[in-house]
This record gives structure tokens, C-alpha cells and sequence, in this order.
């Protein structure tokens, strides 16, 4: 965590509305005994299936160009995880992953991660494009949760700088790997699937951020 308490630590007027933004909106749920997750999975009408993407097509805002879905792996994979949500920018065909941000049972976010080429199928960008990509997510829809698609701009928002630190890393990785296995691609080897991670919580980041 030390090489990340400094990007966690810096505040910001911004990012700091963005945080406080976003635990409002786990707070309105809460208050109605809701999350994020249940949110989502209201769409799955009784059924939940590992792999598949919910809500069905996915969520896209085009006007931002911003795009999610929500899916889980099986419970051996990702132990304590629920699922987690990825997140996209989209210009015409090409599809620019950003981070995925992972859910524990409770329906909280947990942690930030970032992803090999292969796991979504991505149009690959480096992580100085990805920063601006990042920076305009933004999804405006009612559909199919207007908690969720405003917690989740809010979330990566706050979370930015924890965000360019881990695509730093990612970028970092996939050069080591490529020198390492000169003669595979670093991008198709399913060896490297979560390429860095961090923990998160929302209230204690928020807290010790100065809001």
C-alpha cells in the first residue's frame, strides 16, 4: 500500500466531491436495504449465471461514449469477490478498457484492478491514453440504475489517481513480460490475466483524503 498512499492521500476540491458523491448514493441505497450489486442483478430477472454480462448488452451512454457491464468468475477464482464491474470507452469499433472495480457480497466495492488485452478483448492503449479516456467517463442513463451508473462515474473519479498509478504498473508489467518472453504475446498470454491491483474503501480513502 506504501506506493499508493501518496496518489490516495491527494485531495482536491473535485476529488473530493467526487468521493462524498459517491458514498451518497451507497448511502441512498442503504437506506432502503439495497447495494450496487442488487441494483444491477434486478436486471437478471431471478437468474444470475457466472460469465455472463449484466445488464444483457451492457450499459452505453453515447454521448460520453462510456460503456459497463457487471459479470463474476467462479468462487475459486476470485475468492471474497462477488463480481466486478468493467468499465470502457468506446469510439466507433474500438473499445479502450480503463479499470474494473471489484464487489464483495455486501454489494461494496473492494478493489481497483487492471486487465491483460485478452480478458476483454480490448483495443489496447497505453496508459497516457487511457488517463484521458478515464477522465471522461461519465454515464447519464436512467437505465438500468441511475444509483449505480452515477456511483460508479463518482467512484473513478475519486479513485483517479489510484487509477493512473495502476495503469503506470500494468504498462511497467507488460514490458518486464515481453522482455521475459521475447517470443509470446505478452498480450494473449493467459498467464497474466490481473495485471495490478490495489484495496479499496471508499469511506476510509474518503476520510483520509480530507473528506
Amino acid at each position: 500500500m506504501a506506493a499508493l498512499a501518496g496518489p490516495l492521500a491527494e485531495g482536491g476540491t473535485d476529488r473530493l466531491a467526487a468521493g462524498r458523491e459517491a458514498l451518497y448514493w451507497e448511502r441512498i441505497l442503504a437506506k432502503s436495504a439495497a447495494n450496487m450489486v442488487g441494483e444491477v442483478l434486478a436486471t437478471a430477472g431471478g437468474t444470475f449465471y457466472e460469465w455472463d454480462h449484466y445488464p444483457q448488452g451492457d450499459v452505453f451512454d453515447p454521448e460520453s461514449r462510456s460503456q459497463w457491464y457487471y459479470h463474476a468468475h467462479p468462487k475459486e477464482e476470485r475468492p471474497g469477490e462477488h463480481g466486478h464491474f468493467h468499465t470502457f470507452r468506446r469510439e466507433g469499433e474500438r473499445s479502450v478498457h480503463l479499470v474494473a472495480v471489484s464487489m464483495d457480497r455486501y454489494g461494496k466495492a473492494t478493489q481497483l484492478f487492471t486487465t491483460n488485452r485478452w480478458v476483454t478483448g480490448e483495443s489496447w492503449a497505453p496508459s497516457g491514453e487511457v488517463a484521458a479516456h478515464l477522465e471522461a467517463f461519465d454515464v447519464a442513463l436512467a437505465r438500468p440504475s441511475w444509483p449505480v451508473n452515477r456511483w460508479l462515474g463518482a467512484l473513478l473519479r475519486f479513485y483517479r489517481p489510484l487509477a493512473l498509478e495502476l495503469l503506470a504498473q500494468r504498462d511497467a508489467t507488460l514490458e518486464a513480460w515481453r522482455r521475459r518472453y521475447p517470443h509470446e504475446d505478452a498480450f494473449e498470454d493467459r498467464r497474466l490475466e490481473v495485471v495490478s491491483h490495489e484495496r479499496i474503501d471508499l469511506a476510509r480513502d474518503l476520510a483520509a483524503a480530507g473528506g
